[in-house]
């Protein structure tokens, strides 16, 4: 599965607008960016107790890129 649609699904799931959920991925030479965007409502949501559903998140996109030898960051843009 393309990482950039894991974490649609997986913050689809989360929110209360899941239309409004978006992925943005900006390669580098290095590293890839994934920029997920949500409603302000549901900002909270995704990022969760103490960034622990945000971590969560980031440590499933780790073991991802892992199989695919890159390296990918996630941000979530408030």
């Amino acid at each position: 599965m393309d990482p950039r649609e894991m974490i649609k699904n997986i913050a689809e799931a989360l929110v209360d607008h899941p239309e409004q959920v978006a992925v943005a991925a900006i390669e580098g030479n290095q590293a890839s960016v994934l920029e997920l965007t949500v409603a302000k409502s549901d900002v909270g949501k995704v990022i969760g107790k103490q960034g622990r559903t945000a971590r969560s998140m980031r440590t499933l996109l780790n073991a991802a890129s892992a199989k695919l030898n890159k390296r990918i960051v996630l941000e979530i843009i408030e």
